[in-house]
Order: C-alpha cells, then structure tokens, then sequence
C-alpha cells in the first residue's frame, strides 16, 4: 500500500526534540531582499517555528533592491553576520536578478550558515568536514529513516542537479548508494524505470510521472512551482499510477516542513551553548 509522507508529522516530531534540548541564547537572523510573496511566506513559516521554540528570530529587509548593489549587501550581511549576539544567519532566496547571490552569501561565516549556502561552508561538507548538513540532505535522511529505506542496495535517480538542492543531495549519496543516477535536462526517462527511488528537485509540474517509474518505487519532492493559482511538485500526483509506489513527499506538505525544521535544527547544532546532546 502506498504510504504518503506527511512532512508535517516528521515536522513536529523534530520540533518536539528540539524542545527538550536547551535554547540557543543567541540570535537566528534572516535577511529578506524585496518583497518578493513567496519569500515573505517562507519567512513566516520560520517566524513561526521560532516562536514556538522561543528562539529569538529577528529579519533585516531591505527594500528597493533595484537600489542595491553586490558590495552594498554583502558588506549588511558581513555586519549582521559578525554581531556576537547573532548565532544564525540565512538569506532567503531567491535574490533578485540583478544581485550575485554566491557573492552574498559568501558573507555568511561557516559557523553561523544554518542553510550551508555559502562557498566555506558548502566546501567543509563536501569535504565531509563542516558540523551541520544541509537541510535538505538532512531532510532526505529523515524521510528514508521514517520509511526505513536502505540506500546502500538500492538504485537511486537525482533529477536536477541545481546548487541549491540537487548538488548537496547528489554528493551526499555518492559514497552511499549502490547505483546513482544524475539526471539533468533532456535526461532519457526509461532510467526512471530501473529505479528504486528518485529524488526530484528541478520545479517543473508534471515532470515525473508514476506511470513511468519501477514498480514499488518511492518518490522525494523537492520540487515546485504554481499552476492556476495551486502549488505543485515534480511528480504528478493525479496520475493513477501512483498507487503503485510504496511512498512519496506530497507538495505541499512533504519536504516543506521538513526542511525548516532541519534548518533550526542546525541553528541548534551551530550554537555552542547546547550541542554536545544532539545527535
């Protein structure tokens, strides 16, 4: 029987964790360009979270980012960064456009990068070296442990292969997975076929269909984007093929939640102050 992750419930069961374990003192920064909608309601979703966790969570918006340059926003990042009452610091993307967004977020020290985005963070976990994971490669494990899914026999397809998601995901099953496909654009679908799971992060609706995926296959979601209004993922959950999977990240509601609860989970970690009993 297909199971449907509820992104939610592992949510509040990382949340019910994080409340036994003693609160960071310091400050979880966020830095919002714009005005972008979706953006904003991301944000929220954090503010939320910290205050049900009591954390301190301040956000330094800066507007007209028409107005702004690279220098100009690295050097604010660099001084919000460097605040010794400040623990965390994350730059919500997407930057606009006209903005470099590696430039800024490699203003971000490695030991406050609660989303493992900036170059020195980003290269201690590729070098296995940095003491927290990005959130989304933590929020792959936590989905496989709920399901009690072994990579180490499994074949397993990444699909997009973008900075954000896919990378940080590819490289973390490199040395773990028996059989790993990278998949990126104008990939030959029939590779789905041989797959035990598939991990989609590109934002196209529709991309992945069950019906073209292994008998007993399970799904993670990474994607989205809006269709009329409605959220979507990658996978195509209208499909009467999905029954024949054992599991799959719905969106919304699937790596979501997860995600920001990982993300507060490496504030958590980065802080000094308690990490020495999380694991």
């Amino acid at each position: 029987m297909i199971q449907k992750i509820d992104g939610k419930d592992l949510a509040e069961k990382l949340l019910l964790e994080l409340k036994g374990k003693p609160k960071p003192k310091k400050i979880l920064a966020a830095v919002l360009v714009g005005d972008n909608p979706a953006s904003i309601s991301f944000l929220k979703q954090k503010e939320k979270i910290a205050h049900e966790l009591g954390v301190d969570f301040r956000l330094y918006q800066f507007n007209k980012p028409e107005q702004l340059t690279n220098d100009f926003l690295r050097a604010e990042v660099g001084k919000i960064s460097h605040q010794k009452s400040i623990g965390g610091v994350l730059v919500q993307l997407p930057l606009p456009t006209s903005l470099n967004r590696h430039y800024v977020l490699n203003a971000v020290p490695r030991e406050k990068d609660v989303d493992v985005l900036g170059e020195r963070a980003l290269g201690a976990y590729y070098a296995n070296r940095n003491p927290v994971l990005p959130t989304v490669v933590s929020t792959v494990q936590r989905v496989l442990e709920f399901v009690e899914f072994d990579v180490s026999h499994k074949k397993i397809a990444v699909v997009g292969l973008g900075f954000l998601v896919g990378q940080p995901i590819a490289t973390y099953l490199m040395a773990r997975a028996s059989d790993l496909y990278l998949l990126d654009q104008g990939f030959d679908p029939a590779i789905l076929k041989e797959c035990d799971l598939v991990i989609s992060c590109v934002g196209r609706t529709g991309l992945i269909q069950p019906s073209a995926l292994k008998e007993g296959a399970g799904v993670i979601d990474f994607g989205y984007s809006f269709l009329g209004g409605k959220i979507k993922g990658d996978l195509e959950v209208d499909d009467p093929a999905l029954s024949k999977l054992s599991f799959y990240t719905p969106t919304p509601g699937g790596t979501g939640p997860i995600l920001v609860t990982q993300l507060f989970r490496n504030f958590y970690l980065l802080n000094p102050y308690d990490t020495t009993t999380l694991e």
